[in-house]
């Protein structure tokens, strides 16, 4: 058995080419022979908002990546699919997130189909994008009608699909947990590492920035739970892909300068362990989403978390069990956050997340991945 995984990879950075590299890995594992198609050129730097679009890490080991694809040139897309066609992969998989990348990997699939037997697999992180625009729905459309079956990481996605589809080879698979960021490491040796004060408890933000991702949401909780005061300060461990001007104007609304610590940059993988490890509870303030690698993240290292009701967050958070889930609000996160606290409930709800973990494997993606390309 053989397949081809087309997405973003290494040398791009981001949770898709994290998930597209993990998902190889496991292919590969499991003995199907499985290789990675990506980008030579993935977003114009104009239309790109971060300070970079490259991981400054090394490639991941025994996998197979090729660079083929310039998003904005069909002569590149043409030439992708003949690569592909030549290969003869049983079926092809590809990472969709969003309308804009719709018209390079539609044309792909489709051209690949075209007399051969290479069955399209679509992996649908969002059908409906965080932020909308028009045409966007023009544009999943040509993606969706170009596959012949679909996974989705949260039932939520699974829904919005049914928008786009009736095809009944549309199959839910829960996100598995990232184990590509390394071992736990002690609290004590995360915070020396960080150079964080030993004496503050820590709230996480992990990711980048943007509106939608509700950071604004958490500063007004902590601020008015006046959380500076029970030893516990932020850390807002990402790059801000918008505005930082409305962020600022909380801080000093509740005078948090020294309470909240941004990096105001991309965390390395090497790095992504302290931050998690560091942290007593690990804070999704969303309020959109579908579903997250950054919960994967804090299971993998058993992290309490806190996410909002919004999207597949609560499929994969068991409230009172992991962490919490609240509504997208300043009045119900601070209200969670001063219960994790006044209760010590970070034994408890980190203890859970170890045992809560395996229900998120590669295993299992692989497996209903295989499953459903039998049907096809």
């Amino acid at each position: 058995m053989k397949n081809i995984i087309l997405g973003p990879a290494h040398p791009f950075r981001g949770g898709i080419a994290n998930f597209g590299e993990s998902l190889c890995i496991a292919f590969n594992k499991n003995a199907i022979d499985s290789s990675i198609v990506t980008f030579t050129m993935q977003y114009p730097s104009f239309l790109f908002p971060g300070t970079t679009q490259f991981d400054s890490g090394s490639a991941p080991e025994n996998i197979k990546i090729e660079r083929m694809i310039n998003s904005v040139n069909p002569l590149s897309w043409i030439s992708t699919a003949n690569q592909i066609r030549k290969e003869k992969p049983d079926y092809l998989i590809i990472n969709y997130w969003m309308p804009f990348m719709a018209p390079a990997l539609g044309t792909i699939a489709r051209r690949v189909q075209k007399g051969t037997n290479t069955k399209i697999i679509a992996i649908t992180h969002n059908v409906i994008p965080h932020e909308k625009r028009i045409g966007d729905k023009q544009l999943t459309n040509y993606f969706v009608k170009s596959c012949d079956g679909y996974i989705t990481l949260a039932q939520s996605v699974l829904d919005d699909l049914k928008v786009y589809t009736s095809n009944p080879n549309s199959v839910f698979i829960p996100h598995p947990v990232y184990d590509i960021f390394g071992e736990k490491v002690s609290k004590f040796e995360a915070k020396q590492s960080l150079n964080l004060d030993h004496k503050y408890k820590y709230l996480l933000f992990f990711g980048i920035v943007r509106k939608y991702k509700g950071l604004d949401l958490l500063l007004e909780a902590f601020g008015q739970g006046d959380f500076k005061s029970k030893g516990v300060k932020l850390i807002v461990a990402g790059e801000f892909y918008e505005d930082e001007s409305n962020y600022d104007e909380i801080i000093q609304k509740y005078e948090l300068n020294d309470s909240v610590i941004f990096t105001k940059s991309f965390i390395e993988s090497d790095k992504v362990k302290n931050y998690f490890c560091a942290s007593d509870l690990i804070v999704q303030p969303y309020r959109t989403a579908t579903q997250s690698g950054v919960t994967q993240i804090a299971y993998h290292f058993e992290r309490p978390m806190l996410v909002t009701n919004v999207g597949g967050l609560a499929e994969i958070v068991a409230h009172n069990k992991v962490g919490y889930v609240c509504e997208p609000n300043p009045e119900d996160i601070k209200n969670s956050i001063n219960d994790f606290f006044a209760n010590s409930r970070e034994e408890e709800f980190a203890k859970n997340t170890a045992s809560e973990k395996h229900r998120f494997s590669w295993e299992a993606m692989v497996d209903g991945i295989s499953e459903l390309y039998k049907k096809l």
